[in-house]
């Protein structure tokens, strides 16, 4: 049967194709973690529902991304110790073409220098890893251009693996490097051993077309050692007619023009005392004409009215924070849906869902003896979130805590997993550790 006949099948039958929403980075169509998807399946396993399983040569905590017919994914390659990129065909999970793009693997134990999750406008992919390598590619795999940030800009200096994931808006391609001013390694003896310039903390923007440099903002602050690091991601935000670029790290939150860069906002400190390892890992995230920001190691969640200009009063800047202990997360990034943020506590293995006013509707246990360092996605009425051994919970959205089911997509040796679900074209994407499922109705 051909295209037309099956159009005015679908016709006669009154029924409407509605075309499917793509996942072009890591939180989504909306920046938020969530999406319009529906029809997704609520239960379902390595034997059910799954339209098909791709074997990935290594790990990553990459969240995939998708655009109509392909999939995009990061991945490390364990047996060669190499970065890889890698593009699959959505219906089939077939590889379509892959890059080899350094010969690294990573420098801890518990993560690697695939950990940036790729963003693509459907005209270009865009991949880059912790060892600062970025690159663009068109959709068949033919390099537009590439460039290494820590070669234009200067070695990174973290104590853990730099897994910041670009943002691409309106054109232009946004780096963050949020790190410490002392060398953190022998590699670097002195901060200033690079030109005499010292180690800077900056918020970067790149022309997408081509990847020159439209501007680099300078982004100071006042933490100390390892509370400099951020290995959150910059997110975008409008309130009215103005947008910003949403950047925390060093103890603060920052707002920023995206097309200078200047600084429009701040507000700093939930680490008054000026604690030296307080790293930060969860992204900012905008909705209900507020800005969440979340303080790590068990600290509040923090609420600022969006729109705001200047230095915020420590005391008084923001709209709320969260006082009980349960609404908090070390590393998860909040989700946004139907007008309500989802926190993800990383540590405690709760999930609450909170009012943009700061009212806590609930706060749920989700179970299990696994960590939750992924993000939690929102579609189709349902949360989804993945702990580090590969168990996909699945938890209703609305005015109760309503546990759905628990999917055990991990496979053995399996763990620290961190990628986030990805939601695209009536199908849920499952990054394990050296697979990727696709799951549908």
């Amino acid at each position: 049967m051909n295209k037309i006949l099956l159009t005015l099948l679908a016709s006669a039958l009154g029924v409407a194709a509605a075309p499917g929403v793509n996942w072009p980075n890591w939180r989504g169509p909306n920046h938020d973690g969530s999406s319009p998807e529906t029809a997704l399946p609520a239960v379902f396993s390595p034997t059910e529902k799954v339209k098909w399983v791709t074997d990935l040569p290594g790990p990553s905590a990459a969240t995939p991304v998708v655009w109509n017919d392909r999939v995009f994914v990061s991945s490390t390659d364990a047996a060669t110790k190499k970065l890889k990129a890698f593009c699959l065909e959505r219906a089939t999970g077939r590889v379509l073409w892959q890059k080899d793009i350094a010969d690294a693997f990573g420098r801890d134990d518990r993560s690697n220098f695939a950990s940036p999750s790729p963003v693509t406008d459907g005209k270009r992919v865009y991949f880059y890893y912790g060892t600062g390598d970025l690159l663009a590619l068109d959709m068949d795999g033919s390099k537009v251009w590439a460039r290494n940030i820590q070669k234009d800009y200067g070695t990174f200096a973290f104590l853990w693996t730099y897994s910041t994931s670009p943002l691409l808006h309106n054109g232009t391609l946004y780096i963050q490097v949020l790190q410490r001013d002392t060398p953190v390694d022998r590699s670097r003896p002195l901060a200033t051993t690079e030109g005499n310039k010292p180690i800077e903390s900056y918020l970067l923007a790149l022309d997408a077309a081509d990847g020159k440099e439209q501007w680099r903002q300078v982004r100071p602050c006042d933490a100390k050692v390892e509370s400099r690091e951020s290995f959150a991601s910059p997110v975008p935000s409008a309130i009215g007619q103005r947008e910003e670029i949403l950047i925390t790290g060093g103890d603060c939150i920052t707002g920023h023009d995206p097309k200078t860069g200047r600084e429009l906002w701040r507000w700093g400190t939930w680490n008054p005392t000026h604690i030296g390892h307080w790293r930060l890992v969860p992204s900012p995230v905008s909705g209900g004409g507020v800005v969440l920001a979340c303080a790590p190691k068990g600290a509040p969640v923090f609420a600022f009215k969006a729109g705001q200009s200047g230095t915020l009063d420590v005391e008084k800047g923001f709209a709320w924070k969260s006082e009980q202990r349960e609404v908090s997360t070390d590393v998860s990034t909040p989700l946004f849906y139907k007008g309500r943020f989802y926190v993800l506590n990383s540590d405690r293995r709760m999930l609450s869902c909170v009012e943009p006013s700061g009212k806590i509707l609930w706060t749920g246990e989700l179970g299990g003896r696994a960590k939750f360092e992924a993000s939690p996605t929102g579609a189709d009425g349902k949360i989804y979130m993945m702990n580090h051994s590969g168990e996909v919970h699945v938890v209703a959205a609305g005015d109760t805590f309503k546990k759905i089911h628990v999917a055990a997509m991990g496979g053995d040796g399996d763990r620290d997993l961190r990628s986030a679900v990805a939601v695209a074209h009536g199908e849920l994407f499952i990054r394990t550790g050296t697979k990727l499922w696709c799951v549908g109705n």
